[in-house]
């Protein structure tokens, strides 16, 4: 099964999937080969729906990673294998359209401002004054900074698009802040290793994990009773610059009036920050 999951790898990649989709396959189909524990070519079709119905009714998977699972075993047989059966064709998953949760301006202030460790708070203050996706803030690079244009270069993001975003003047005081303590020659937010003695020359970034597991501690701690995620902040900044009536649509380096709008909004909000703990 290990050599057939690394050919399954091999073939992602090359069909230039992202390394979390590619992560997720392999999970979906690993889990799919050690359901029957045979060799995928003895597996029929009615053995595959018998699995994809135990997904939804016994282990009520939800929508997304039904989805995942379904993909990630259908790239195996369709592509890697290729093997193909009728029921690849019928199985979907409907989702609901749901409201994401947002935080409101108070609530994200308290929020950033009970975090005590100066690389998570600062990791969290760009996220949410930039309006930027996790792993783009974790994987910020030195090089990604434009001070002069007050400009964040976000490279490969979602879909590898790259594009600018503003950076307001509090947050890259922040970052600057956070940055003189490891001086790394490339990372903005380095792993820290244990005792912090390795964030000058990791190579890694910080996991993602560690920004999650901090931003959840600080959502219990401020008794803020949301289902709320660290991704929450980005649906909260793009809510708060709606109300403000700031048009929020991809941002060109040469749109310098809805950059200054965005800086004026939340250089008020990181104002009202500073007074928060390190």
């Amino acid at each position: 099964m290990n050599d057939l999951l690394k050919t399954l790898s091999n073939d992602l990649q090359l069909a230039d999937y992202s390394p979390r989709t590619v992560e997720a396959y392999l999970y979906g189909a690993k889990k799919f080969l050690e359901y029957f524990n045979k060799p995928p070519n003895q597996i029929t079709e009615d053995d595959i729906k018998r699995y994809f119905l135990f997904l939804k009714n016994t282990k009520k998977y939800s929508a997304s990673a039904a989805t995942q699972a379904i993909c990630g075993i259908k790239f195996l047989y369709k592509k890697t294998l290729n093997m193909d059966f009728k029921v690849f064709g019928i199985v979907r998953n409907r989702r609901g359209k749901k409201l994401p949760v947002v935080l409101s301006r108070e609530e994200v202030k308290k929020i950033l401002s009970n975090i005590r460790i100066l690389r998570h708070r600062a990791c969290l203050t760009t996220i949410y004054s930039c309006g930027l996706r996790l792993h783009e803030a974790t994987y910020l690079n030195v090089k990604d900074i434009d001070s002069n244009k007050m400009l964040i270069h976000i490279k490969e993001g979602k879909g590898k698009n790259d594009r600018y975003v503003p950076l307001p003047e509090a947050a890259l005081k922040l970052l600057r802040k956070h940055y003189a303590t490891h001086k790394n020659p490339s990372l903005i937010f380095p792993a820290p290793g244990r005792g912090g003695v390795f964030e000058s020359y990791s190579i890694r970034p910080l996991p993602d994990s560690s920004i999650q597991t901090v931003f959840k501690k600080s959502l219990r701690e401020v008794k803020i009773n949301k289902d709320a995620h660290v991704h929450t902040l980005r649906h909260s900044y793009a809510t708060h610059l709606l109300e403000d009536e700031v048009d929020i649509r991809v941002i060109h380096p040469d749109k310098q009036a809805v950059i200054k709008e965005q800086l004026l909004f939340h250089f008020k909000f990181n104002t009202a920050c500073k007074s928060g703990r390190t």
